[in-house]
């Protein structure tokens, strides 16, 4: 049978196969850590089942996936929508040239596996942050660029450390309203307008720094740190779920792990 021939391989052929390897590993970083990834893991095992019926010949199970594969895709769009409205973001914010370009964004190929953000004083800024109860909202910045953010703040360009943080919240500075975003240990924006999500039922006892922390996790791949003004509890936000933590020490592996 001609079909199982795979010794004819050519470059164009791998290079195939990489791009797909490169769009499956962005989806999987995507759904990762969310109800998706189930339904995601189904998709995949159903387009195999598809394509062995086809190359076994089974023509009456051929057809049954072949018109669910048809139809699927409506459902796939409503059922992915959080996700795909995500990976076009990625698509459409990459930058072709300078810091922001397509391959920097590709973690998986760099031998140094560590994050390039202070997360020790992040944390530390947010632990100390709760103890005085001064309110804070923190964003990092992912694959998905939010430069389209920047603009509604100011624009900043500095170096993130514990006390930089701190000075930026305190409740008399003029930069401690709205959200601060770091990028690579950067300090890119202050002041910035977050989207407050009100579709989503959150509990009455967090507020709008909450609500804005959970609308742009839920829309794009960041991740944010809020820390209460009412009772300096510290919260974790990704995908626009509250992530749980016992301690300190839990947090600071979480960010560095969400990081890499």
């Amino acid at each position: 049978m001609d079909t199982f021939k795979f010794w004819d391989f050519g470059i164009i052929d791998f290079i195939d196969v990489f791009l797909v390897a490169i769009l499956l590993y962005y989806i999987y970083k995507l759904v990762k850590g969310t109800v998706a990834i189930n339904i995601f893991i189904g998709i995949i095992i159903i387009y195999l089942v598809w394509k062995v019926t086809d190359l076994m010949e089974m023509q009456m199970l051929h057809n049954i996936f072949d018109g669910f594969m048809k139809v699927g895709i409506i459902a796939l769009i409503v059922v992915f929508q959080p996700e795909i409205r995500k990976f076009l973001l990625m698509v459409g914010s990459t930058n072709l040239s300078g810091r922001g370009k397509l391959f920097s964004k590709m973690k998986f190929l760099k031998s140094d596996i560590e994050t390039e953000t202070n997360v020790d004083d992040i944390v530390a800024a947010c632990h100390k942050m709760g103890s005085t109860k001064t309110g804070a909202l923190i964003v990092l910045e992912r694959n998905n660029n939010l430069d389209f953010l920047v603009t509604t703040g100011d624009e900043m360009n500095i170096k993130v450390t514990q006390p930089i943080i701190e000075s930026i919240f305190f409740k008399n500075s003029p930069l401690h309203d709205g959200a601060i975003i770091i990028d690579n240990n950067i300090v890119k924006a202050t002041r910035v307008i977050l989207p407050v999500n009100n579709e989503k039922n959150i509990p009455q006892r967090f507020g709008l720094r909450h609500r804005a922390a959970v609308g742009i996790t839920e829309k794009t791949d960041a991740i944010a740190l809020v820390v209460s003004e009412e009772t300096g509890q510290v919260s974790y936000i990704k995908n626009g779920e509250f992530v749980m933590f016992e301690n300190i020490d839990e947090l600071l592996n979480l960010l560095k792990a969400d990081l890499v």
